[in-house]
């Protein structure tokens, strides 16, 4: 048996059914209260017909009783013989009323009536008692009769005016049924259909803005489930592919530091060659001491050679994003061995970090931020300036919150990822006295794919991925520059929590 799946379809069309459900409903309600309405009316007709019948049956009862005309006497009994034929046509209909009995008893009078008439009428131009008194009796069962008629006439116009109440205030509540049923299904969809989606849609808002998280929603709906499945496919890929701009763009890094470190494995190789050299051809002739002070030199450049290899093959390695806890300085110092063959004699590099302000962070990816960062700085100051790399513990102060956030809003330039002044962070700049950077190539700077440099000599992935990096940590990236004076980058990383 085949395991039935929720969907939105699904609770769309059964939202859609109930409300045709309660739309027919309600429309059958109405027609039948309509089609009842319409008997009553017809019926009211024939009562009002009726009704009419007597009136005029008085009439020419009067006028006949007055001037004794042939014309009234025919006119009076053939009301009387409408009334009758009203009667009996609708006999039927009326054994199912309240007021049957009267309507037998005015069908009697009628009969006793017409007879006395035709009898008034064969005494006419005589001036008797017995004409007298027959006038007299004609007369009351005449009235008898009208009022029959006007109480059944009344009693009816009361039924349909009541009948008529009745239906509007069914109309309305049907009509107050409706709404509330339309309330209801409306809140039940919204809950049934619109809250995975704003679910999803806040998931999607977090993605946009950078957090690469895994989208979880708690719903069971088949498109849901098949959008939420495809997203965390596409989430995998892209991390997948992010992870392996990351690695090209350490490659590609590499290529352009080789020079530099080769520049810099050659002095502790050298000192090496030259120590060598000397306990060869003056073996004999040096005394212990001195050989030992050489061997000790070239352990010592030895282990700094090694230092550089194992830093670079550490750098190059592709390895999972893992935090752990570095102390800053040292990450540097080693960092800046990548570049400092070549960098020009007349450009220094000034270093002003604690030794006991550390980060939490993954140590491949955050090198890789400082060197390019560092790259950048040296290529903007060419052969002559200065490099400025700072760092310090950002420590709230609540009373001087304002003071902080303005402290931090001065680095106007262009802002990337989540600098919240409201937690400890550790603030690190990196400043240089280069040509600066114009301000309409500034808000572009993060942009993937975008670049100052000729074809061939720039990816413009540098600073996208330095942003993916430092948002991959839970911080942030600003900077400021001034074109001639230099520019300043100030990274935010949040402190460890305890």
């Amino acid at each position: 048996m085949l395991k039935y799946r929720s969907s939105i379809r699904h609770k769309i069309i059964l939202g859609y059914y109930i409300g045709v459900i309660i739309f027919v409903g309600l429309s059958i309600f109405t027609f039948i209260s309509l089609r009842f309405i319409e008997k009553k009316i017809m019926f009211w007709e024939v009562i009002s017909e009726l009704f009419d019948s007597t009136l005029e049956i008085r009439r020419f009862e009067k006028n006949y009783f007055l001037y004794e005309q042939d014309s009234d006497f025919k006119e009076n009994i053939q009301y009387v013989k409408r009334a009758q034929d009203i009667l009996e046509s609708n006999i039927e209909r009326y054994k199912m009323l309240s007021i049957y009995q009267q309507l037998e008893i005015m069908k009697t009078d009628l009969d006793k009536y017409s007879g006395l008439m035709e009898k008034f009428a064969k005494l006419k131009g005589k001036n008797t008692a017995e004409k007298q008194i027959l006038e007299t009796t004609i007369r009351k069962e005449g009235k008898k009769i009208i009022t029959i008629a006007e109480n059944i006439s009344k009693f009816e116009r009361e039924k349909l005016q009541l009948f008529l109440n009745k239906t509007r205030m069914n109309l309305i509540y049907a009509i107050i049924f409706l709404s509330l049923g339309g309330i209801a299904v409306g809140q039940i969809l919204s809950r049934m259909v619109v809250k995975p989606l704003k679910s999803l849609e806040e998931r999607m808002k977090l993605i946009a803005e950078g957090r690469l998280e895994t989208v979880a929603i708690e719903s069971k709906d088949r498109e849901i489930v098949s959008l939420t499945n495809a997203f965390n496919k596409m989430l995998k890929e892209l991390d997948l592919r992010q992870r392996h701009l990351v690695q090209s763009e350490k490659l590609a890094s590499l290529g352009t530091l080789l020079s530099g470190v080769a520049h810099e494995l050659n002095n502790p190789l050298s000192n090496i060659s030259t120590s060598c050299q000397i306990l060869i051809e003056d073996f004999d002739a040096v005394d212990a001491e001195h050989k030992k002070e050489l061997l000790s030199q070239i352990d010592e450049q030895t282990e700094r050679a090694r230092n550089i290899v194992r830093a670079l093959l550490e750098f190059s390695r592709d390895r999972e994003f893992k935090k752990q806890v570095i102390e800053l300085n040292k990450l540097f110092k080693e960092t800046i061995l990548f570049v400092k063959g070549e960098l020009p004699a007349r450009v220094n590099i000034n270093i002003d970090i604690s030794d006991d302000i550390v980060i939490f962070a993954d140590k491949q990816r955050i090198q890789q931020v400082f060197l390019n960062l560092i790259k950048n700085a040296l290529e903007s100051v060419a052969d002559e300036g200065n490099l400025f790399i700072r760092a310090n513990k950002h420590i709230i102060n609540w009373k001087n919150e304002e003071k902080n956030t303005c402290e931090y809003l001065r680095f106007r330039g262009k802002c990337t990822g989540e600098c919240t002044v409201g937690k400890d962070s550790i603030d690190i700049e990196i400043e240089d006295t280069g040509s600066g950077i114009p301000p309409e190539v500034l808000s572009k700077i993060f942009d993937p794919f975008f670049t100052t440099k000729d074809v061939g000599k720039g990816s413009g992935l540098g600073l996208f991925i330095v942003q993916e990096i430092i948002e991959e940590h839970g911080g942030c990236i600003a900077v400021d520059s001034e074109v001639g004076k230099g520019t300043c980058f100030l990274i935010r990383l949040p402190i460890k929590e305890q």
